[in-house]
């Protein structure tokens, strides 16, 4: 995600931390821990996910059993919110486009599977467009003026697979840590 950003927009303790994580190569994890990925699910194209929508709530469901909720209510983000892994969100339309705003991230999650630390201090937009058919985009924007000097903007293609079955993917085994 700091592909585009110049040495000085990382914060010196956030690059080190990413650095540690990748030498250590990624022995505390999301995924080496068993815990859910928060806002590294933003970051990948290769998890899958169900998009459910009510009139008044979006639910994303994840092949590994977490889910994300979306409010379409009208509702602010909290200002103050209890911090957890996927975040507190709420959506609304601007035309074509749903626009996610959340916040309340815990800073225990990573912001990609290289180990990019963030704070509680955490924002993120998203901008989902239909592009055609079967296709959609991301636009995903992080805001996180303690680690970072500037917003990552990247943009994230995703495939429809309405045929497709929600295939359960369980981490069981993080009983063997010390291999891994």
């Amino acid at each position: 995600i700091t592909a585009d950003m110049q040495p000085g927009d990382v914060a010196p303790w956030a690059h080190a931390l990413a650095e540690k994580r990748q030498l250590e190569f990624g022995k505390d994890s999301m995924e080496t821990l068993c815990l859910p990925l928060g806002p590294a699910y933003l970051t990948t194209r290769y998890r899958m996910n169900r998009i459910v929508q009510t009139p008044t709530l979006i639910m994303m469901a994840y092949d590994d059993g977490m889910h994300r909720e979306i409010f379409m209510d009208g509702r602010s983000l909290e200002p103050d919110p209890n911090p957890t892994w996927m975040g507190y969100s709420v959506g609304r339309w601007e035309g074509d486009v749903l626009v996610v705003e959340s916040n309340g991230y815990t800073d225990r999650s990573w912001l990609d599977f290289d180990g990019h630390p963030h704070t509680e201090e955490l924002r993120i937009t998203e901008r989902y467009t239909r592009t055609n058919i079967g296709r959609m985009e991301v636009q995903v924007t992080m805001t996180d003026p303690k680690a970072y000097a500037r917003p990552v903007t990247f943009t994230m293609p995703m495939k429809l697979q309405a045929d497709t079955e929600l295939l359960e993917s369980v981490c069981e085994n993080n009983t063997s840590l010390a291999r891994m």
